[in-house]
């Protein structure tokens, strides 16, 4: 076990060394993302750029369509994704599922088809700005990925919502309930999730504001990642309007964006 130990360190320090964010990209980047930890004396700051680095030396990213994505592009993505892991216990082997990242430079347009109960097939076009699946590769539109720091005042984020995908399916399933360590956790959680999300499709229905994009009503799992957009992005607006919500993931990520005046 001791062998093991110092090989994982071992091996962390080399991709630290080879993947290290030189001083002004990480004030670059985290400039530009308001909702980032920026404040240097904060020991969170230190502990995002490290795992920042050690996701960058894990993970393959693809440019596509002709796309080159150079060092501030990888920076830029890395740390948003890194956010919502920053505490958890299992950091980056939340990711672990996947390798690769591909990068289109807008939305990309997918042909879609279901068949109905009537064995009716339907097909339409569905415009993708992100996509996140079992076993990778996840997609990211490189357009909204860049506009995200002003696009926080919408409560709007395409990194944070797809890893989120990827957290939310880690125990298998995306189901809006991402991996709990037992049966009295997972109650605990759709105690709250559960009629939030009832009150949150009633008010979108209604024609209502929320702090939450209303592409959440379309399912349990969408409702779970657009509130980490929401939680990461908007904090404040977030706990002022769905205090039970933002106490369900704060306790679950282990942070309190909106206390530390991000958002």
């Amino acid at each position: 076990m001791a062998l093991i130990d110092w090989f994982v360190r071992w091996r962390e320090r080399r991709q630290l060394a080879r993947h290290a964010i030189p001083d002004e990209l990480w004030a670059l980047v985290t400039g530009a993302y308001p909702f980032l930890i920026s404040d240097a004396a904060d020991p969170a700051a230190s502990a995002l750029r490290r795992l920042v680095s050690l996701f960058l030396a894990r993970k393959e990213f693809i440019g596509a369509q002709g796309l080159v994505v150079d060092d501030t592009m990888a920076v830029v993505i890395a740390a948003q994704a890194c956010l919502p892991i920053l505490h958890r216990p299992e950091g980056l082997a939340a990711y672990d599922g996947f390798i690769g990242i591909v990068v289109h430079p807008d939305e990309v347009v997918a042909r879609r088809e279901d068949i109905d109960d009537d064995g009716v097939v339907h097909e339409w076009d569905e415009h993708l700005t992100g996509e996140a699946m079992q076993g990778g590769p996840l997609m990211l539109a490189w357009s909204d990925v860049a506009q995200a720091g002003s696009l926080a005042e919408e409560a709007y984020n395409v990194v944070i919502h797809e890893f989120a995908h990827i957290i939310d399916m880690a125990d298998g399933e995306a189901d809006g309930v991402p991996p709990l360590p037992g049966t009295a956790s997972r109650a605990a959680w759709l105690a709250v999730i559960e009629p939030a999300f009832d009150d949150f499709c009633r008010r979108v229905d209604n024609g209502e504001s929320t702090v939450i994009d209303p592409y959440g009503a379309e399912a349990p799992e969408e409702f779970f990642a657009v509130a980490c957009e929401a939680f990461f992005t908007a904090p404040q607006a977030m706990r002022a309007e769905l205090p039970a919500l933002y106490g369900l993931l704060s306790d679950y990520f282990r942070q309190d964006p909106a206390s530390a005046g991000r958002g």
